[in-house]
């Protein structure tokens, strides 16, 4: 007997949902930065053993007063995502405050969650940021007060402790089924999905303030050659003129840094070397238009 399913992985901004998938994986797929708000699109990932199959959904964060149409498309992934899942996974930050953790509860897409009637799993992350694991306990009895979770378990993504028996956990709830990719398949999304989210990773990385999240990555040439350097060229998109200098440095600095930390990745990713070449452009509010959000690939 083999069980098969989708596992949306959902919650707030920065609790880990990125480096949880990664650890699954083994393998670097979803993009991880300090900043919330860095996974703008699901991320799926496959995961495979003898007796399951489990295809992950990486979603953005829960946005709880979306201010642009950019973030009510990502509210829009994690929608599609719970609804396509077997599976809920409520990642949660162990060190955020207990009354935001409750707060969450509340959010229209944990309600969701709930009416979906499928098995919710609490995920209590972080647990490697407590001086004491049993600080942890006041937080899980609240939550489950709730009576969403049908499962729990307290894990530390970043120094992979306890994913073992979270994927066990996750797979005792999973329905029986035929596997539907190859066993070695690590996800579905096309190269060019992760070329522009390892470029979009470097800005996140290397800049501060407004201009991270005023970036979009678009690719506009990947060409596989034989025996060559693999050619790819991508314009980073930013609201306004005066983050494009920024984004450019002196000298060009600035953008050739970013280049070449996103060159390494990608190589690192695809296991070949490319030629990386990057142009900025200005799409004035980009993300607050419909027709740009869905030349960039958003679902719309």
């Amino acid at each position: 007997m083999t069980r098969f399913g989708y596992i949306a992985i959902v919650g707030k901004p920065n609790a880990g949902k990125s480096t949880l998938l990664n650890a699954i994986l083994g393998e670097r797929l979803s993009i991880v930065t300090p900043k919330p708000e860095t996974t703008r699109r699901s991320v799926l990932g496959i995961y495979s053993t003898l007796t399951a199959q489990m295809v992950f959904l990486d979603t953005p964060g829960i946005v709880p007063r979306p201010k642009f149409e950019l973030h009510r498309q990502m509210i829009g992934y994690i929608h599609q995502a719970i609804e396509e899942a077997n599976v809920v996974i409520v990642l949660v930050d162990v060190t955020d405050p207990l009354k935001s953790i409750l707060q969450m509860l509340d959010d229209p897409t944990i309600l969701e969650v709930r009416k979906s009637g499928k098995p919710v799993i609490l995920v209590i992350n972080k647990m490697d940021r407590l001086e004491e694991k049993a600080a942890a306990l006041p937080i899980i009895t609240k939550l489950l007060e709730s009576g969403i979770f049908k499962d729990n378990i307290a894990i530390s993504a970043k120094n992979n402790k306890f994913i073992g028996d979270l994927l066990r956990l996750i797979e005792s709830h999973l329905p029986e089924g035929e596997f539907m990719h190859d066993a070695e398949m690590l996800s579905t999304q096309p190269q060019l999905f992760f070329v522009s989210e390892f470029i979009r990773e470097q800005v996140f990385a290397l800049f501060r303030d407004e201009i991270p999240y005023s970036t979009e990555v678009k690719v506009i040439k990947y060409s596989e050659r034989e025996k060559r350097k693999w050619m790819i060229s991508a314009e980073i998109i930013v609201d306004r003129m005066s983050q494009k200098g920024i984004l450019i440095g002196a000298k060009g600095q600035s953008l050739r840094e970013v280049g070449s930390q996103a060159r390494a990745r990608i190589e690192e990713h695809l296991g070949v070397e490319v030629f990386l070449e990057l142009f900025v452009k200005v799409r004035e509010e980009w993300r607050d238009n419909e027709r740009e959000l869905r030349d960039l690939g958003y679902q719309i």
